[in-house]
Formats: structure tokens, sequence, C-alpha cells
């Protein structure tokens, strides 16, 4: 069937929610990524159950994308269907002290509606970007806690458009890194267990915390956050800054003076230049200290 075809259907199937070649610098942190062949964001799971159908039965490959905080898009963009997680499926309901939030929720939303409910817990998660559904997926953390320490339970969507349930225990959390990463399931939900605290402790410690983010992180330029995992029992930013990686640049991709573990873009990086440039630390580092580093930032697409 051809494209234009392919475009009509989907578009009728889900008016209003359709995109085509959609620049995915549009929906990156780091404004950084070639065009999406067809780009839907869902209003709902019934939006989303559809447009995995029509890629089923069209044969078409599917990325499944969030805030584009921890992500990396290739210049040739990429081919099939991305479906982005977004504010169709960012609803939040509160019960006592535990919080339900839809993937799509921004961890922002999240922690702002913790404090005003009392419920402490998700304070390490304040000046994360990003949404509640990468979180879950990647573990998402800050000094010393981490997503999977409160999250109880999520709802999962799979190709066939069927809905599932998994407790938390169950996603194999590790550090940046879950059961889900890299399969083929869709977080739609996660629940979060806190715990009762005055709201007025609770913004503290969370102002404490985006304070020392706006300290130790270079907030003025388009960035995807930590690029390298932690190795064990060091932080990737020292090893890079120790190796003199710091400043080193591949046209406007540059690892900030403020946090080594940070590539910005200065105005006009592509993601060849950021690629590169990763390629160059990697290198840095493996011949100071002989340790292999590992991208915590996910790529997709083609060159």
């Amino acid at each position: 069937m051809p494209d234009s075809e392919l475009a009509r259907q989907l578009a009728d199937l889900l008016p209003g929610r359709v995109r085509f070649h959609e620049p995915m610098k549009l929906h990156t942190t780091w404004r950084i990524g070639g065009p999406a062949d067809i780009f839907v964001e869902p209003q709902g799971v019934d939006d989303l159950a559809r447009a995995l159908a029509f890629a089923r039965r069209e044969n078409l490959p599917v990325a499944v994308i969030g805030g584009g905080s921890n992500l990396l898009v290739k210049d040739g963009g990429i081919r099939g269907l991305v479906i982005k997680i977004g504010e169709g499926l960012a609803q939040l309901e509160i019960l006592g002290a535990r919080i339900s939030a839809g993937a799509g929720a921004k961890l922002a939303r999240l922690t702002r509606a913790a404090k005003e409910a009392g419920i402490g817990g998700c304070e390490f998660l304040a000046g994360i970007p990003g949404t509640v559904g990468g979180a879950v997926i990647m573990n998402a953390g800050a000094y010393g806690k981490a997503t999977g320490d409160i999250c109880t339970a999520v709802k999962l969507m799979d190709e066939a458009g069927r809905l599932a349930e998994r407790s938390g225990a169950a996603l194999g959390f590790g550090y940046r890194t879950s059961s889900l990463k890299g399969s083929k399931l869709i977080v739609v939900e996660a629940s979060f267990q806190g715990v009762f605290r005055e709201p007025q402790a609770i913004e503290a410690e969370m102002k404490g915390i985006l304070e020392k983010r706006k300290q130790t992180q270079p907030l003025g330029h388009p960035s995807a956050g930590s690029v390298f995992k932690n190795p064990p029992g060091t932080s990737a930013g020292f090893l890079i800054e120790q190796a003199g990686g710091k400043g080193m640049r591949v046209g406007d991709a540059a690892v900030s003076h403020v946090h080594a573990n940070f590539i910005v873009n200065l105005g006009r990086a592509a993601a060849r230049d950021v690629l590169e440039l990763m390629e160059r630390v990697k290198m840095l580092v493996w011949q100071k200290y002989a340790v292999e580093l590992e991208p915590e930032v996910q790529i997709l697409g083609e060159d």
C-alpha cells in the first residue's frame, strides 16, 4: 500500500493526533533528531491500542517515546511509526499515601502533586525531566534513590493492545534499568507508595535538590542529562573530567564545563556530532583508566 494511503488511513483512525515527517528535535530535550515517518500522540489507552493494531496490520516498525529527556534520535530520523506517550496519558490519582500516575505524566507534575497532598518519598525526582513511563523503564533516580524504590505496580500494554498489571517487584529494577527496557511492553500507568509527611518539609527538601541541580548541572543549554552510566565505585563525570574531557567539542556538541557527564547542544548540534563526541570521550577515559563507559541515553533512528 502506498505511504500516502497508509497516512490517510491512520489519520482517519486518530483524527487530529497524527503528524507526518515530524521533526524529532521537537520532542527531545537535546533538540536534536531527524523526522519520524508517522508520529502519533495517543489521547488515551484506546487510541494507543488502535495505533498498535494499525502498525501490526500494516507491518510497520514501532518506536515508543516519552518526554525525550534521555533520548538521541539520529539525523536520518525514524522509519515507521513513533508513538509518544504524553499528555493524553497523564492522569493522576491519589489514594491515601499512594499515587497512581499515567505514563505520560511529567515528573514535575508528580512531585508537585505529592507535595500538595503531603506525600513524601518522591522528593528525589525533583528536577529530573521526563515522564513517569520513562522513569519506570530506566529506573530514574538521584542522590541514592531510584524510581524502583517506590514503584509498587505498573499497568502495561502489549503489541496486541492487551492490558496487564505487574508488581514493582517483578520488574527487575537495577541501576538505570528494568526488565521493561528493550521489551515491547508499553507502560500505561504506574503506582507509587509514599509516606505521609508535612508539605513544608517536602518543599524544603525539593528546594534543596533543585538548588543543588542548578549549581552542578548545565541548565542553560539543551542536554539529555547524564550521557554515560556511572561505573561501579565511581562516577562517569569524575572520570571524564580527570581525563581532560571537559570542554571537548564536535560541531555544536560540547562536553559541559559545569558537569563532564553532560553533553550540551550549543545551538545547531547534530546527532552525528554527539555520537562522535561520545566516542571520543569513551576513548579518552579508556586510555587513561581502562574503564569502558556505557551510554545511559537511548539512541534511536538511522544515519
